[in-house]
């Protein structure tokens, strides 16, 4: 029987919100930027990097710990 951690699984969900956030805001700050497409293309590298690791969060703490 495995025990599922539903703290990671939290943590996972709220950093893919951050990132998810942290995306489209700096989408509105992009306009303003020297370089807007080089901007966007760092924030999406950042936020998909970010979701990455929340996705691997999630998948490990569904997964859980022997008990």
């Amino acid at each position: 029987m495995r025990q599922r951690n539903w703290r990671i699984v939290t943590v996972g969900i709220v950093l893919i919100a951050l990132a998810v956030g942290f995306y489209f805001f700096m989408g509105l700050m992009a306009p303003q930027s020297n370089d807007p497409a080089a901007l966007m293309q760092t924030v999406g590298s950042v936020s998909g990097a970010a979701v990455g690791i929340s996705l691997v969060m999630i998948v490990l703490g569904l997964i859980g710990k022997k008990v």
